[in-house]
């Protein structure tokens, strides 16, 4: 076992053993300011409005450090090579369901251990509730197991391959666009670029509470106590996430980039969730780039951006469909919300768009970045004027007929080794692989 790992259990067992608060974490190397060169407490101080106290259920260290407290229940998914397995499980003490990762360390190299050393060190700086909270990480028989809330609605990309294939309706998006903006907000404040923002990273809960994660590649903008203007950096691993990267991000140049990145790719997210697909997704990879860098904007598919012989033909995933069309069709009328019209066919981009959805995307794609509005600005968009209600009370609603995994009747952890097997095959439909709890 290399040297850092056996560096990384040593100062994870001393941490429970001892129940570290944040502020002593600090000042753990493990944890501290060498993966991105920044101060951490000087973060804090900077940010000491967004840092109030967290509910008790958010808080690190109110779920016990302790494997014999979780009962597995199900395996969901794997990742980082197969070095990470995905649990859902139940907390002993309360009954609440958890996720569960638990990282091999022993088999981990020294990259992997930095990599995931950032996204714990940030874990501890975070506190929002539009942000997957961590709510233990301890070791259990040299594996890293990482305590997150089970969001029992999956990722946004889940809903969208499970039941919404040619996009959701604009409220829907709205509600789910207003946490990630609630996010980035807090995010940028910090002084981070979140550097991965994608319908997959928006988590959303059985009560729906929408979470944002995908932690692991964030960046710090604080370097030496101050804030930088912008980093140069390219997200390790970061192939994954390209047609979501901003212009800037993919042009790897002496301008470098900062927050406003993040908007951009809240707008490709926007595209992604009303039109079912992510717009340059098909394309190689040089391609993409130039698309960009020439100031190809995707919008939102509707019968105000595809032509109306194309509606008329047999739907497809190509051409005006591509999501990265023209634009808006000078002199058009928009209306019903994006709701499909039932008088003229049945095309599945046979609905409107609101005149609002439409700018909104358009703001958050503007090719230089300068002219994308700030997180805390798009908040107050008219986009969310729409809004009338509580997440908890609409989106559960406007996802039917989406029913939260663990409210299903099937559910029967204890004793019924088929309530298991329902439960498993509900989970099925969930691209756990690319969440990043």
């Amino acid at each position: 076992m290399s040297f850092i790992v056996s560096y990384a259990l040593s100062v994870c067992q001393r941490w429970v053993s001892e129940k570290l608060s944040v502020e002593s974490l600090w000042d753990l190397e493990l944890f501290g300011e060498q993966a991105q060169g920044l101060s951490p407490r000087k973060a804090h101080e900077d940010s000491q409005e967004s840092l109030t106290p967290p509910p008790h259920w958010d808080a690190m260290g109110s779920f016990l450090p302790d494997g014999s407290s979780y009962e597995l229940l199900a395996v969901i998914g794997r990742g980082l090579d197969d070095l990470m397995t995905v649990n859902l499980a139940r907390y002993r003490p309360t009954g609440e369901h958890v996720a569960i990762r638990r990282i091999n360390l022993e088999s981990c190299t020294n990259d992997m251990v930095i990599y995931l050393q950032s996204e714990l060190h940030v874990s501890k700086l975070f506190y929002h509730s539009s942000i997957v909270p961590y709510k233990s990480i301890f070791i259990a028989d040299n594996e890293l197991w990482v305590i997150t809330p089970f969001m029992a609605y999956g990722s946004a990309r889940d809903l969208i391959c499970s039941h919404f294939a040619d996009g959701m309706t604009e409220l829907t998006i709205a509600y789910i666009l207003l946490g990630m903006l609630k996010a980035l907000e807090y995010i940028h404040h910090m002084g981070y670029v979140h550097r991965s923002v994608k319908a997959s990273h928006v988590l959303i809960s059985a009560d729906g509470q929408v979470c944002m994660s995908g932690l692991r590649s964030i960046f710090s903008l604080i370097r030496h106590g101050q804030r930088a203007r912008v980093v140069h950096d390219f997200p390790q691993y970061g192939v994954k996430v390209l047609p979501w990267l901003s212009p800037e991000v993919l042009q790897q140049n002496l301008q470098g980039y900062d927050s406003r990145s993040d908007i951009y790719s809240l707008g490709i997210t926007a595209c992604e969730l009303a039109n079912g697909h992510v717009p340059f997704k098909d394309m190689p990879a040089t391609q993409m780039l130039l698309e960009k860098l020439n100031g190809t904007v995707p919008c939102l598919l509707d019968t105000t951006t595809i032509p109306p012989e194309e509606l008329s033909m047999k739907p497809s995933r190509s051409g005006a469909d591509s999501g990265i069309g023209e634009g808006p069709v000078a002199g058009s009328v928009r209306h019903s919300n994006g709701e499909a019209s039932s008088s003229t066919g049945g095309h599945p981009y046979n609905r409107t768009f609101s005149p609002h959805f439409h700018a909104f995307v358009e703001l958050c794609l503007q090719r230089e970045p300068e002219r994308r509005p700030s997180a805390a600005t798009l908040i107050g968009h008219p986009l969310f004027k729409q809004i009338k209600r509580r997440p908890s009370e609409a989106l559960p609603e406007l996802l039917r007929p989406v029913s939260p995994i663990t409210g299903s009747e099937s559910f029967q952890p204890h004793d019924s080794p088929s309530g298991l097997a329902g439960l498993e095959s509900g989970l099925s439909h969930l691209e756990v692989d690319d969440w990043d709890f």
